[in-house]
C-alpha cells in the first residue's frame, strides 16, 4: 500500500471517529454526513488499490453499505444512516487488507521465482565453466597425444631412413664387388740344361703372376711359384 493510499484510509478513519465521538451538540445530521464522507474516501482507496479484483465481495458490501446509509440520511434516519456509513468503511478497510494481502504474496511470489531463476542461470554457467574446463582438458589431452604421435613418425622416418642408407651401401658395396675384374695369371716355364762329366740334368722352372687391376684401388703383390725338374739319365 501507498504512503498515499494509507493516508486517505486515515483520513477516512479520523472521519468516522469524529463522526462517532462528536459532541452531542452537533446535528446527528452533520455526523453521519461525515460518516458516509469517510466511507467514501475507504471505498475509493480500495478502488485504488485494486480491491475490486482482489477482494471483490468486500468492495461489493462496502459501496451498498455507503449507499444505504444515503439512503437513511436521505429518510432523515440519522443514527442508521452513521451505522451503516461505519460499516461501508469497515468493509472497505477489509478489502484494502485483502488486496494488500494478495500483493504482498505477489511481490514475493515474484521475488522467489526472480531468486529460482538467478539460482538456475548460476547453475547453468557453473555448468558451461565445467564444460568448458572439460573440453579444454580433452583439447591438451588430444594435443599431447598428436606431439606424440608427430614424434613416432619423425623416429620412424629417421628409421627407415637410415634403413635405406645403409641398404643402399650395401647395394654400392655389391655392385663395386662385381665390377672388380677377375685375377690374371701368368706363367712362364723355363728350361735349364747342365752338362756335366756324363751325367745331364735338366731344370724346369714354372713361374706363376697372379695380378689384380682395380682402378682406384693399388695393385696387389705379385706371387710366384717355382718349379724345378731335374732329370738325370742312367
Amino acid at each position: 500500500m501507498s504512503r498515499k493510499t494509507i493516508f486517505v484510509s486515515l483520513l477516512a478513519s479520523s472521519a468516522v471517529a469524529l463522526a462517532i465521538a462528536t459532541p452531542a451538540a452537533a446535528s446527528k445530521s452533520d455526523r453521519a454526513r461525515e460518516a458516509i464522507a469517510a466511507a467514501e474516501a475507504k471505498i475509493h482507496t480500495a478502488e485504488t488499490v485494486g480491491a475490486d479484483t482482489e477482494a471483490p465481495r468486500d468492495a461489493a458490501n462496502a459501496r451498498a453499505a455507503l449507499a444505504s446509509a444515503k439512503e437513511d440520511l436521505a429518510r432523515h434516519d440519522k443514527d442508521l444512516a452513521i451505522q451503516e456509513a461505519i460499516h461501508a468503511s469497515a468493509m472497505a478497510d477489509t478489502a484494502i487488507g485483502i488486496s494488500q494481502q494478495h500483493k504482498n504474496a505477489a511481490v514475493a511470489s515474484a521475488r522467489d521465482s526472480e531468486r529460482a531463476t538467478a539460482d538456475a542461470a548460476r547453475d547453468q554457467v557453473t555448468a558451461a565453466r565445467g564444460q568448458a574446463a572439460a573440453a579444454q582438458d580433452q583439447a591438451a589431452a588430444a594435443q599431447q597425444k598428436a606431439e606424440e604421435a608427430d614424434a613416432r613418425a619423425n623416429a620412424a622416418q629417421q628409421s627407415a631412413t637410415a634403413s635405406a642408407a645403409e641398404a643402399a651401401a650395401a647395394r654400392e658395396a655389391q655392385l663395386a664387388a662385381a665390377a672388380q675384374p677377375a685375377p690374371q695369371v701368368e706363367t712362364t716355364v723355363t728350361t735349364q740344361q747342365r752338362a756335366s762329366s756324363g751325367h745331364r740334368s735338366t731344370h724346369t722352372k714354372v713361374t706363376t703372376r697372379r695380378r689384380t687391376t682395380s682402378g682406384a684401388q693399388p695393385s696387389a703383390p705379385s706371387s710366384e711359384v717355382t718349379t724345378t725338374t731335374q732329370v738325370t739319365p742312367q
